[in-house]
């Protein structure tokens, strides 16, 4: 092994172990914020299960004075689940509401790279703008966002990206590559092509090339987000390039929602265990009755999570409708509570159900209006409902 990948493996083996427990907890040894500073690091932070790392989250707070700059890519690779459409809506409204940019990368060539929708790239540039549509209609602020096409930008200055992308090549062995291959859907064993292997480089290149100080992604894209970061820490180690790379990447991942099923991830690939942000209230009703939901069991409960991270978020509270006889109407609007109750079996699946199937379709709503009534958008996903998800 060469003295520069015995290196790089120590800096990945040492940022890899990162976790919040390893974080400073005492008061001593964290960064002073004003009172203003404080609420928009709680609202930054609120978005996330993991932040690597919560003192550089408050320093960046404090010290940058131009407007901190957060970014996530997604690709086009079919129609947009709630995961996808709704927690994302709410991570963003919350991080511009703290005064962030948030940068959409409408990832057409990557997922061109990972064969989605048959590497038809007229295909994939039709389900990014549908993707779009569904987000302007949901109800995020776009008044902070800016969507911008990964074909586009790496054209506008491929000297910068190109050069990047294979520094990042370079400086990290084969193995530590396919290690990334978690953010294609794919695993280590796969069988994977060219194009596949070369996919984390250019993602890690994106947010340098984005100049984005916070990577907001989902927890399953938690390992090239690392890659940045190491990359950072090696590059500043080079006196030529140390004033280039003073502050690595902060990473804010989100809580990956499962499937309705229980499986671990909710997936294009299984529609009963999905809803998708225009399925139809009947559709909605049906795949939430279906849903895994046992009683008492708050530690594998899809719909116990739809209710945490979709419809308390959106609607400030939850309504539960049933009899007198089984306790009468009740609203929540603290998780705990719901969760509690569920687990001494005071609220039961068959009235939990059919409680958040009305949220759900309530939230839904203004997205199948605009499905409806937007000419436009109605084509789009009529297209869209045709394309044959790939793997």
């Amino acid at each position: 092994m060469s003295e520069q990948n015995h290196e790089v493996n120590e800096i990945t083996e040492k940022l890899e172990e990162t976790t919040l427990e390893e974080q400073p907890k005492a008061a001593s040894q964290q960064v002073e914020l004003t009172e203003e500073q404080e609420e928009r690091y709680k609202l930054m932070r609120s978005v996330a299960e993991e932040c690597i790392q919560e003192d550089e989250l408050r320093n960046l707070i404090k010290m940058k004075k131009e407007q901190i700059i957060c970014y996530d890519g997604f690709e086009p690779s079919g129609r947009i689940h709630i995961a996808q459409g709704v927690m994302k809506a709410v991570n963003v409204n919350r991080l511009t509401k703290a005064g962030c940019k948030f940068i959409f990368l409408v990832a057409d060539w990557f997922a061109l790279m990972n064969n989605k929708m048959g590497g038809d790239l007229e295909k994939i540039q039709t389900v990014g703008k549908y993707m779009i549509e569904v987000w302007k209609s949901i109800g995020m602020d776009l008044n902070n966002v800016e969507f911008v096409w990964s074909s586009e930008i790496i054209n506008k200055d491929p000297n910068t990206y190109w050069l990047n992308v294979l520094d990042i090549a370079r400086n990290n062995n084969l193995s530590r590559i396919k290690r990334c291959c978690q953010i294609m859907g794919r695993t280590e064993k796969d069988d994977l092509s060219a194009a596949q292997i070369f996919y984390p480089c250019m993602q890690c290149a994106d947010i340098f090339y984005l100049k984005a100080d916070i990577c907001q992604l989902g927890m399953d894209q938690r390992k090239v987000n690392m890659l940045a970061r190491e990359y950072s820490e090696l590059k500043r180690k080079d006196k030529k390039t140390k004033s280039k790379f003073r502050f690595s990447p902060i990473v804010l991942s989100h809580h990956m929602l499962p499937g309705l099923d229980g499986s671990t991830k909710m997936a294009k690939s299984n529609p009963d265990a999905a809803i998708f942000m225009e399925d139809a209230e009947t559709e909605v009703s049906r795949k939430i009755k279906i849903a895994f939901c046992e009683p008492g069991n708050v530690e594998k409960n899809p719909p116990l999570e739809y209710i945490k991270y979709i419809v308390l978020p959106m609607k400030e509270q939850f309504t539960v409708e049933r009899k007198e006889e089984n306790g009468g109407n009740i609203v929540y609007t603290k998780y705990e509570d719901i969760e509690a109750d569920f687990k001494e079996q005071r609220l039961h699946p068959g009235d939990l159900k059919p409680a958040l199937a009305k949220a759900i379709n309530d939230i839904l709503k203004p997205v199948r209006d605009h499905f409806k009534d937007n000419s436009e958008a109605r084509e789009l996903l009529a297209k869209v409902k045709k394309f044959n998800v790939t793997k």
